[in-house]
Formats: C-alpha cells, sequence, structure tokens
C-alpha cells in the first residue's frame, strides 16, 4: 500500500461542486476520498459514483446502525457501488448483519468505536460508564469476533486496538492533525507521523485540506510528514 493509498481526504464540504473543485486540485497528490452525511445529502452518493468511474477510491462515512434487517439492505446496496469502505456503528448485531450482506464484495466493512470528538464526560453525559479506552477496546475486540475489516478510532488508541485486533485488520484514524493545526472540535488527536507510528493504516484528513488556502499544498506536506514516518 502506497503513501497515497492511506491518506483519506474528508470532503466535508458544502456542496457537490466544492467536493468536486477539491478533487481536481488535489489530482496526482490525493486519491482516497471520504464522503459522509452533509455532502451524501447533496448529492454525495451519485458524485461517490463518478469518482469510482474515474479510478479514485472511496470511503462512504454513513455510520450505519439500524435493525439487522435495514442494515443488511443498506449494507447490500453500497456494496453495489464500487465504493472500498463503510462505515457502521459497532454494536454486534448490526457489524454481523452487515458482515453477511457484503461477503464475496470487496467493500470493507469499518466499526466506528467512540467519536474522537468525545471524551469521558461526553461518554458518562451519553450513559456509558467506560472511559474511552475502555470503550473503544471493547468494540474493537467485538469487531474482530463479528468478522468486519477494520476499525475507526481516534490514533490515541490505535496502538492499543492493534495489539488487540492483530496485523490483518485496517485501523482507520480520524481527528488528524499536523503539528500546530488547530484541532477544533476534535478532543483526542495526533499527527499524521504519530498516527502512522501507533499502528494506523489509514489517515482520515478534511478540515487541515480542504479548509486551507492551498489544499493541494497542505496534502503534500501531510503526505510528506507521513513519508518520513
Amino acid at each position: 500500500m502506497t503513501i497515497d493509498e492511506r491518506l483519506i481526504v474528508g470532503l466535508d464540504v458544502a456542496d457537490v461542486r466544492a467536493a468536486e473543485k477539491i478533487v481536481r486540485e488535489l489530482d496526482g497528490v490525493a486519491n482516497f476520498f471520504k464522503i459522509g452525511h452533509g455532502l451524501a445529502f447533496t448529492g454525495g452518493l451519485e458524485l461517490a459514483r463518478d469518482l469510482t468511474r474515474d479510478g479514485k477510491k472511496v470511503f462512504l462515512d454513513m455510520k450505519l446502525l439500524d435493525i439487522d434487517n435495514t442494515v443488511a439492505n443498506g449494507v447490500a446496496k453500497i456494496a453495489g457501488m464500487a465504493v472500498s469502505m463503510l462505515t457502521l456503528h459497532a454494536y454486534p448485531k448490526a457489524m454481523r448483519a452487515g458482515v453477511e450482506a457484503a461477503r464475496g464484495s470487496n467493500l470493507t466493512l469499518l466499526a466506528v468505536t467512540v467519536l474522537t470528538s468525545m471524551d469521558e464526560a461526553d461518554l458518562r453525559e451519553a450513559g456509558y460508564a467506560d472511559a474511552p479506552a475502555a470503550l473503544v477496546a471493547k468494540r474493537a475486540g467485538q469487531a474482530r469476533e463479528a468478522g468486519m475489516g477494520g476499525i475507526v478510532c481516534a490514533a490515541t488508541e490505535a496502538a492499543d486496538v492493534r495489539r488487540l485486533v492483530g496485523p490483518d485488520m485496517a485501523i482507520v484514524t480520524p481527528g488528524i492533525r499536523p503539528a500546530g493545526a488547530d484541532k477544533g472540535d476534535q478532543k483526542r488527536v495526533m499527527t499524521p507521523a504519530e498516527a502512522l507510528r501507533a499502528g494506523a493504516t489509514h489517515l482520515v484528513v478534511a478540515r487541515p485540506i480542504v479548509a486551507a488556502d492551498n489544499p493541494r499544498a497542505a496534502a503534500t506536506s501531510i503526505i510528506a510528514e507521513m513519508t518520513s514516518a
């Protein structure tokens, strides 16, 4: 896997036109793009099909969670879109349903453990007794048992997750911030080099690239830091 395949640029922008502009600006630098809820609801699913037809890789960050049949139907439909990755919340029944629905396809299912914008106080408010690291570990183990293809976690937990799930599962880490960058609403962050050294296979970077004055230069700088790691 090359470095540019390990960088996933989050297209967290206002609309498809802005996303297409970012993709053009990053041509030859980045080839893997994340489409989340905001963009999906404004034409992002059609953009995903366009990107895959153009040879780009797409990560659909849909964070599916529903009754088993609904999750299975959603995963089966997405498996036919030729995207590379799809997120589900790491609830055991949902994961098992998703894994069965994706069987035989090239879709990598990722288990979302604990959002990088949440800390221990946020989890307590949501009714969880576990600290973030403990809940991440519990959900990572359940994802491995369910047969998921990878884990989404903060880079700060990547080393522990890698020890838990072994060498084969993908570890995708959002909340990546180059040294000196504004953390924004993220609470558990690492630099690109730190995340790779901790065991991450893929880094999701959105605002530090898409909100930069020069997205191409920002992405090039991040790839250089990743290469150094």
